[in-house]
């Protein structure tokens, strides 16, 4: 025989993917059965010491009964045999309603678990439902003051501080996009203005080209950074989206600019309607992106492939690029802020080096998943997959 000890032991031991509702339901009906056990053996112990008390043991005992053929017979009995018959009936008797009561005990024990862990069933909801959107909530639990409810009352604490915390950033955000951009654009206004000067001199007009391609190199760098703060935060615009019309709107964009093809790459594209639901601003950055990237990272007379449609069940976007030849185990480091190839963090004219972590961000953010791979003879081949929208 067990003990209680040893059963709480051995329900510890019990797989994981059990959840505590059963484990609390196995342990209080555990325990009810070694209670009954326990009480059938000392009812066994004292009902057979009171039958012993009243017939002592290796007497016999005489009773008459009638029977037709024969009349009034007179029979003795051991009072021993009468002692196990007495007592083989009382066990079986006693094992019936133990198990009986021991289903009932079972569902008491889970209708028992269930209400106690219901605090707990409120709280993981709140964490699910956990965004920057909805840390105004509380689970304000009431009750009495033990643990769970000081459990809720921390969570709840947790929830306050987190919400400060977003709002801080949010400000910071803000003024930081306000105080950077400033005096950038007031810098690039002063050297445009100079530079128009027809009496300027050679050398004063290529240091003011110099400050000025440096000066737009450091606006670009401002807005990714801002950008990809953006991004990292909760959406709060879910608006339907069809990818095929946002590629399509930053193709016409690139066609339009003077720079967009500095390399003479030849574009090829294969756009089917993909349908998802978010940011359209977030969703045409993350595909301008991509698509400058592999425009400016690629080899002269050079080839894009540009794809949407529905994949695997996903809305997706899919950017092939020839290219230098990428190590597979550089690839994710590309994903890095301000990561390039060969370890490279110097700003160049390719960009500041965030397109990729904005990619993975606005990916994030839309909870969807993007997967690079060296393409073979070189390049990369990206494939943002993102929540389909019927």
């Amino acid at each position: 025989m067990t003990g209680p000890g040893t059963l709480i032991s051995d329900l510890r031991q019990l797989p994981r993917r059990v959840s505590v509702r059963m484990r609390l339901t196995l342990l209080y009906g555990s325990l009810f059965f070694f209670a009954g056990v326990l009480l059938m053996v000392v009812t066994y112990v004292f009902v057979g010491q009171s039958f012993s008390a009243v017939l002592p043991p290796g007497e016999t005992l005489e009773y008459r009964s009638f029977d037709p053929g024969s009349g009034i017979m007179t029979k003795k009995v051991a009072v021993d045999d009468i002692r196990h018959i007495m007592l083989a009936q009382l066990v079986k008797r006693m094992l019936f309603a133990l198990g009986g009561v021991g289903v009932l005990a079972l569902f008491l024990g889970y209708v028992v678990a269930d209400r106690a862990l219901a605090p707990l069933q409120n709280i993981t909801s709140a964490a699910r439902r956990l965004s920057e959107s909805t840390l105004h909530e509380r689970i304000a639990l009431e009750g009495p003051e033990d643990e769970i409810k000081e459990l809720a009352d921390t969570f709840d604490a947790m929830l306050e501080r987190l919400g400060d915390a977003f709002d801080s950033q949010r400000r910071f955000v803000g003024n930081a996009s306000h105080e950077l951009r400033t005096p950038l654009a007031i810098n690039r206004t002063l050297l445009e203005v100079a530079l128009t000067d027809p009496e300027v001199s050679p050398d004063l007009l290529t240091v003011g080209k110099t400050l000025l391609a440096n000066n737009a190199r450091h606006e670009r760098l401002i807005e990714g950074l801002l950008l990809l703060a953006r991004s990292e935060r909760e959406l709060t615009t879910h608006t339907v989206v069809d990818l095929k019309d946002v590629t399509e709107t930053v193709l016409d964009s690139m066609r339009k600019r003077a720079d967009g093809n500095p390399l003479e790459v030849t574009l090829h594209t294969e756009l089917t309607s993909a349908v998802t639901a978010g940011d359209p601003v977030l969703l045409e950055h993350l595909v301008a992106n991509l698509v400058e990237n592999a425009f400016k990272h690629n080899v002269e007379e050079g080839e894009v492939y540009v794809r949407t449609g529905e994949l695997d069940g996903f809305a997706a976007c899919q950017v092939e690029n020839t290219g230098p030849t990428i190590p597979a185990y550089e690839v994710d480091r590309l994903f890095e802020p301000f990561r390039r190839l060969n370890n490279d963090r110097i700003e160049s004219a390719k960009g500041a080096g965030l397109g990729l972590s904005i990619v993975r961000s606005v990916v994030t953010a839309h909870r969807g998943t993007v997967l690079a791979n060296p393409r073979p003879g070189g390049g990369l081949i990206i494939t943002v997959r993102l929540p389909l929208q019927q």
